[in-house]
């Protein structure tokens, strides 16, 4: 240590210089990339000299072969690493050259995103959602999504495998060293230039021949021209009608003339128009009345009706509710095809919102119509079960395409409707009764019952108070159920009907079988509503015989009994 301490001799000073020299050329940190130099190799390992360490670190020869660098390197070259660890455990140095070359890839990533430039690569395989990507310079892994291959729809993208391509870098997340790369817009950038070039052969007004439709959206129609270029059509240029989606008018692959209305270099986009290759045909609208009949051309059929067409241009919808008068759900294609000239007359015209309705219908004989002028409501007409559901029949009319509608309620007076439902099945053939038609509604209702004799006509020459004698048929905790002698109805009578006395209104005291008298308490012909009560008899009994036989001395040996008398005297004998 003496030999260093007087420090201003020439010696010292020059090993000082050098000494700080070294140790500036070699900053030692763990987490920073150094080139070593390979010393030796072995079957199984590589040695590197890094100036500055202690020891050599080792390389394990197979993380080699991972990058694509055991047949590459030689002693005495250079070999990029990260130092990960300036000593372990055990005292050696741990560096890593796979961590190094994904770094170093990183960067060169991350700089390509900053200056917005493509980088070289390759789909390796695909996966969930999308592809892998390799970078060809680092090796480096990335993410391609499947809508970011390209720009249109591919089925197989076989042939876009193994071959290097450029790609964007479309997102780069620094935290968990993911990257998110475009094919699409390599691609939509190069169309770009040759689209510029083309929109350049138009100009606006010019007409497009046999445009074809490649597709429709929700505002417009796409049309292919020359196979070169597509062009939008937007929905209120399709017709001077109201079209609520192109698919009412065109169908894929259809050929149309197209007019160039607008062209946009910077979103190199052009707008064309349909409707202003003719004059608008709603000028003329005043030709056509409402109410009267014309022939109109049926030009596209859809499963809500039929686009047809009065004259060139004006178009109209016949919706299919207004095809026929007893199909209610009419299926268009099965009764038109496309070219056919069909009767139709005009319901309404609404210049506002240019548009007109039409009927087919009108054009026709009303069945309704008819049938009413010949079965009016209290006719019989012979009729076949053309369907059944939960609750009613439908009965097809003979002679007549119409459905009545019999409801369950109108098959019985006396059993339950459920119950009746299930004696009918389809194709039976019954005579019913026309209880009620709507003509402007398209309905008819029929029943089954009003053909029977309605046994609540028994109770025409009945009032209430009046008492009749009743067969008990059953009881249980809610009361009797009794049958009136002669008649087909059942009624309940509520177990606070059966006594006067509460300890005796009892159902068990009656049996089945048993005939007793019961008083009607409750009778509403209109309503079809009876109530019977024995409690309403014994009253009705009690008051009869009161009045009978009560005497007029009745309660004289009461308290009071004859004051009001004396007062009434009194006041009489001071007048």
């Amino acid at each position: 240590m003496e030999v260093y301490k007087d420090l201003n001799t020439a010696k010292n000073q020059e090993f000082e210089k050098l000494l700080n020299s070294q140790l500036s050329k070699n900053k030692i940190e763990e987490g920073k990339i150094i080139d070593g130099k390979v010393t030796k190799i072995t079957e199984k390992f590589v040695f590197i000299f890094i100036p500055g360490l202690k020891s050599e670190p080792i390389i394990d020869i197979n993380e080699l072969k991972l990058i694509g660098l055991k047949e590459k390197i030689k002693e005495g070259e250079k070999i990029p690493v990260l130092l990960e660890r300036l000593e372990d455990k055990n005292g050696e140095v741990i560096v890593s050259a796979i961590k190094a070359q994904k770094i170093k890839g990183w960067y060169q990533l991350e700089k390509a995103y900053e200056e917005n430039k493509s980088i070289v690569g390759k789909i390796t395989s695909k996966c969930k959602g999308g592809v892998i990507v390799e970078h060809t310079d680092t090796g480096s892994l990335m993410f391609c999504p499947g809508s970011q291959i390209s720009d249109k729809p591919l089925k197989n993208i076989d042939h876009l495998i193994g071959v290097e391509q450029k790609f964007a870098i479309i997102k780069l997340d620094k935290v968990r060293g993911n990257a998110c790369v475009s094919r699409r817009q390599i691609v939509s950038s190069n169309k770009r230039e040759d689209k510029a070039k083309i929109i350049e052969k138009f100009k606006v007004g010019d007409i497009i021949k046999d445009a074809v439709v490649k597709g429709y959206s929700s505002f417009g129609c796409f049309f292919e021209v020359n196979n070169e270029i597509d062009v939008l059509v937007h929905l209120q240029e399709i017709s001077y009608s109201r079209v609520n989606h192109p698919d009412e008018i065109f169908n894929i692959g259809e050929k149309h003339d197209l007019k160039v209305i607008s062209i946009d270099k910077e979103k190199l986009q052009i707008g064309c128009s349909i409707k202003q290759l003719s004059p608008d045909p709603f000028e003329h609208i005043s030709n056509y009345e409402i109410g009267k009949k014309y022939k109109v051309k049926v030009d596209k059929i859809t499963d809500y009706g039929c686009f047809c067409s009065l004259e060139p241009g004006l178009s109209t919808l016949l919706h299919s509710s207004e095809i026929s008068w007893t199909k209610r759900n009419a299926v268009p294609k099965k009764l038109f095809k496309i070219g056919d000239m069909i009767d139709c007359v005009i319901t309404e015209i609404d210049k506002d919102k240019r548009r007109i309705a039409i009927s087919h219908k009108l054009t026709l004989e009303n069945p309704y119509q008819a049938f009413m002028d010949k079965h009016p409501v209290g006719s019989e007409i012979d009729g076949t079960v053309s369907n059944i559901n939960e609750y009613a029949l439908y009965v097809k009319l003979n002679e007549y395409d119409i459905d009545g509608f019999l409801h369950a309620n109108d098959l019985s007076y006396i059993n339950k409707p459920e119950d009746e439902l299930k004696k009918f099945k389809k194709g039976d053939q019954i005579k019913v009764k026309v209880l009620e038609i709507k003509k402007d509604e398209q309905k008819v209702r029929v029943g089954l019952k009003q053909l029977m004799k309605d046994p609540f006509d028994w109770f025409n020459d009945k009032k209430v108070n009046d008492v009749i004698t009743v067969q008990v048929l059953s009881s249980d905790n809610k009361g009797l159920i009794v049958k009136p002698e002669n008649c087909e109805l059942e009624f309940l009578i509520k177990k606070s009907n059966i006594a006067v006395n509460a300890s005796d209104s009892r159902p068990s005291r009656f049996v089945g079988g048993e005939r007793i008298d019961a008083a009607i308490s409750e009778l509403n012909i209109e309503k079809r509503k009876v109530s019977l009560s024995i409690k309403l008899l014994e009253e009705l009994q009690n008051k009869e015989a009161v009045s009978k036989f009560s005497s007029p001395l009745s309660g004289k040996n009461l308290p009071f009994s004859s004051l009001s008398q004396k007062l009434d005297d009194k006041k009489k004998e001071d007048e």
